[in-house]
């Protein structure tokens, strides 16, 4: 795969909505030619102290952040036409179908890949954690919860076994 957008949400709370940061990574050609990260005010807006300890985030660094249909006018001309990729794109997927409800937009039905499954058919081994695939792909992961670093590595094994 040569043409993809590598995407990644962290959410403030356990409801899939409340995305509260995304990171996407555009591939053509196989060369990443665009990148883009926002905060997203979550709906619902609040935080549980779990979400928050993983990814760093708390309702003071979104307080003034756009919400999610202003965030996604932005990265629906850059992903057009493009396979969305995620690392576990059960999660990433359902944030994404349970946002789009909840502001009532309509969801494109965007063709999905998901580089954990595609790792777990290439090494049936071991662990399959973004970081560690990653690695095993030659990517360093640095900012692991950062929604632009794991969008990052998510491309890169993409690039790499898909």
């Amino acid at each position: 795969m040569k043409d993809f957008a590598a995407i990644d949400f962290e959410t403030a709370n356990n409801e899939r909505s409340s995305v509260c940061s995304v990171g996407i990574v555009i591939v053509r050609g196989g060369e990443i030619v665009d990148k883009f990260y926002s905060l997203i005010k979550p709906e619902p807006e609040y935080y549980n102290y779990w979400c928050s300890q993983v990814h760093g985030l708390n309702i003071a660094d979104t307080k003034n952040a756009p919400v999610f249909p202003d965030v996604w006018k932005q990265i629906e001309p850059k992903i057009e036409g493009l396979p969305l990729v995620a690392h576990n794109k059960a999660f990433d997927e359902s944030c994404l179908k349970a946002v789009f409800r909840v502001y009532q937009m309509d969801y494109p039905d965007y063709e999905f890949h998901c580089t954990c499954i595609a790792s777990r058919r290439r090494w049936p081994e071991g662990q399959h954690n973004l970081d560690i695939i990653a690695a095993r792909c030659g990517y360093d992961l640095k900012n692991h919860h950062h929604a632009l670093a794991d969008a990052e590595a998510c491309a890169a094994i993409a690039l790499e076994i898909l």
